[in-house]
């Protein structure tokens, strides 16, 4: 299982021994038996929701989810057939997402194709056919506050007097491919279809920490430490990008073709940038070549520094730009920019000629086998 509480997998260590990050200390969560705090929240088809608008369920399920993290991700199809399952039962489904985009960094991105904003949230929404109202709670946060997820997912299910009678994981399977053993969230619901006592009523949970709002300095910090990464701009020549070509890297390549006096080649850098700061700790590399010549090497080093490219830089070593061409991909027409991904061996699976679109190319980037939603 992936933890995100603190960052990487020594919060595993941390978690085991009892350690609590200091923003859940700040935001306690619902205790048993506590009655649901009311909401007045926007929902991604632009409605406002609160309990009232649940009132004929017996039974109200309440996940803190998101789009971002892994865990949550690998939970959307379950919550997707749990409504469907007990949407003739009495039971209410509705997901909150109470991240603070501003507080997301890049490379918290690295399972994801899309952040946590609102926009995000329609799109992800769309592309999964959610049956649930998915609200968005990440301006204030003030709901998530009353109720205290300590990580995404984390459920909350309550009875038809809507006091809390189960916190905790959906299941005990983070793996979307793979059967859970005991599912806890399936069982609360039923007892108390059935008037029965839930048989346990908190479990543990596991996914990404909530991103208060409170760590957005968190995100600046990290700003500020990309800023300071080296740049660095190197000549090569028609041999060099043959073997880049070739890709035995044993990772996903992203290689940009651009020049300086392509407008939308500037105007394409910044994503690419993003995109690199996304999944660069994964089987995952940007690599850059710039076509403009040896003698505008310090324009293009000073361009470069100011857009913090730490990832590879090339400038091609003469002005024949056919024989970059052949040595690329003869089926390129030659405009510019040319962004593509090449698999280890050389095997291009997707090219495109012009500006990029960032959102389609983060997606095929993260579904590509190299790399994948899911730890």
């Amino acid at each position: 299982m992936r933890y995100f509480l603190i960052s990487g997998w020594i919060c595993i260590i941390l978690m085991l021994a009892g350690f609590v990050p200091r923003y859940h200390n700040e935001h306690k969560t619902l205790e048993i038996g506590t009655a649901a705090p009311d909401f007045q929240l926007k929902g991604i088809d632009d409605k406002t929701y609160n309990l009232a608008s649940f009132k004929n369920a017996e039974v109200l399920v309440v996940v803190f989810t998101c789009n971002h993290c892994p865990t949550a991700q690998a939970y959307e199809d379950r919550l997707i057939k749990m409504t469907s399952d007990y949407a003739n039962k009495s039971v209410a489904v509705v997901a909150i997402n109470p991240n603070d985009p501003a507080s997301l960094r890049l490379d918290e991105l690295d399972f994801s194709d899309l952040g946590d904003s609102f926009a995000e949230m329609k799109i992800r929404a769309k592309e999964k056919k959610f049956n649930f109202p998915y609200l968005y709670d990440g301006e204030t946060e003030t709901v998530s506050k009353a109720y205290g997820p300590i990580a995404t997912p984390h459920i909350f299910i309550f009875d038809k007097d809507r006091k809390l009678r189960y916190q905790g994981r959906v299941d005990d399977m983070e793996n979307p491919f793979k059967t859970p053993t005991s599912t806890d969230a399936r069982n609360a619901i039923e007892a108390l279809l059935n008037h029965r006592e839930v048989p346990v009523k908190t479990t543990k949970v596991f996914g990404c920490s909530v991103k208060w709002s409170e760590k957005k300095e968190q995100v600046q910090k990290a700003k500020e430490k990309w800023a300071k990464e080296a740049v660095y701009l190197n000549v090569m020549n028609e041999d060099s990008i043959k073997n880049i070509m070739k890709n035995s890297s044993g990772k996903l390549r992203l290689i940009y073709i651009w020049e300086i006096q392509s407008l939308p080649s500037v105007q394409s850098f910044p994503d690419l940038i993003s995109i690199n700061r996304m999944y660069r700790d994964r089987d995952f590399e940007l690599i850059s070549v710039a076509i403009d010549g040896p003698g505008n090497r310090d324009k293009l080093q000073q361009f470069l520094q100011k857009q913090e490219a730490s990832n590879s830089n090339y400038l091609f070593s003469t002005d024949d730009k056919n024989k970059m061409i052949g040595a690329i991909n003869p089926l390129w027409n030659g405009d510019f920019p040319y962004t593509m991904l090449v698999e280890p061996g050389g095997e291009i699976v997707y090219a495109k000629e012009g500006q990029i679109d960032p959102t389609k190319l983060k997606t095929i980037i993260v579904n590509n086998h190299l790399l994948g939603r899911y730890p």
